[in-house]
């Protein structure tokens, strides 16, 4: 059973829009875990000034902590 030119063109059409759409939605869990470890590490503090460095990544570090916290105890308060 051969197939016709018709069939060939559909499935070269097809492996391209599959390809595009793995392409564009690939890397978007990617991406947002490198953002959120650059966060985490205070890569957009002036990399010169140690301080200011540590400080940052401490107070996120706490912030996110404390976000934790914050949604347990409401989940807690909400299934009693």
């Amino acid at each position: 059973m051969a197939s016709t030119p018709d069939d060939e063109e559909r499935k070269r059409e097809s492996r391209e829009i599959l390809a595009r759409a793995e392409a564009e939605s690939g890397p978007v869990l990617g991406s947002a875990m490198a953002r959120a470890a650059r966060h985490f590490s205070a890569g957009d503090a002036p990399q010169d000034d140690r301080i200011e460095v540590w400080g940052k990544r401490i107070a996120r570090v706490l912030a996110l902590l404390f976000v934790l916290y914050l949604l347990a105890d409401l989940s807690g308060y909400f299934t009693r």
